[in-house]
């Protein structure tokens, strides 16, 4: 653990930091107070690529097709069933989708949703701006999953939920990367991991106080449907995401290891 009794989050000071803004993020930097980049998922994986940013919580389909970075080992966010905030809303059958809108910021998640649709259902729609279904993530998919009600004539595809019953897996969606010649990475590594465990304590003033949602679907979201570690099981999750995206021509196939500290 990274312990320094003046100041615990010494490790990141004078890092750019960049974390995604959407509420499944919180716990791994509410209890941080320094200087924090807030944006997209996409947005912070460009930032981090072009050296604007030392470290980011970013897609794991970007660490995956570029496997430079450093990754922080056990701290993510992931979900170990349905996740609720990233699926594929649609009307009628799944069989009969023939194109899909794709939210800008779901670089990661709309690649996760080829994988599934193409490996176990011989799916290959179109991906565009426009479509006659939607992937939605974050924030705006929690407030249009719950617009539509319990009656409404959506069905809503969670990739989370279709990815365990696929593969038995928990699924991991982002994690910490942090550039390669980032001094003391592994100081680094240790403050992002003792960051989670200081934001999970805190997680129930986040039920109570913020300001999204409302109080029942931040504490199920945020204690029964999101996780906020690896584990071995995520490791294993990865290396198949990784194989999946290879065999379909996603990524480049690629047998450098991920690098994690």
């Amino acid at each position: 653990m990274c312990v320094n009794s003046g100041d615990p989050w010494r490790a990141l000071r004078g890092l750019r930091i960049g974390c995604v803004k959407y509420l499944n993020s919180r716990p791994l930097i509410c209890a941080y107070d320094g200087a924090v980049t807030f944006d997209h998922p996409s947005a912070l994986a460009t930032m981090l690529a072009a050296g604007g940013l030392d470290a980011a919580l970013v897609p794991v389909f970007e660490v995956l097709r570029d496997p430079r970075y450093l990754l922080v080992d056990d701290v993510a966010v992931g979900c170990d069933g349905p996740v609720f905030s990233v699926f594929l809303a649609y009307r009628g059958e799944l069989r009969d989708v023939r194109s899909i809108a794709l939210d800008p910021a779901s670089r990661s998640s709309a690649n996760l949703l080829r994988v599934l649709l193409a490996e176990f259902h011989g799916l290959s729609p179109a991906f565009g701006s426009t479509g006659d279904t939607q992937l939605l993530i974050g924030n705006q998919a929690i407030e249009f999953r719950q617009a539509q009600g319990e009656n409404s004539e959506w069905h809503f595809f969670d990739l989370g939920e279709e990815w365990k019953r696929c593969t038995g897996l928990p699924f991991v969606f982002a994690v910490w990367a942090v550039r390669a010649e980032t001094a003391d990475a592994s100081a680094v590594a240790d403050a992002f991991r003792s960051l989670r465990d200081a934001g999970c304590v805190q997680i129930p003033e986040l039920i109570t106080q913020e300001d999204f949602g409302d109080v029942e679907m931040r504490r199920r979201y945020l204690t029964e449907w999101l996780r906020f570690g690896i584990g071995p099981r995520g490791h294993e999750a990865l290396g198949l995401y990784r194989t999946l995206l290879a065999k379909h021509r996603l990524i480049a196939d690629c047998a450098e290891p991920l690098k994690f500290i």
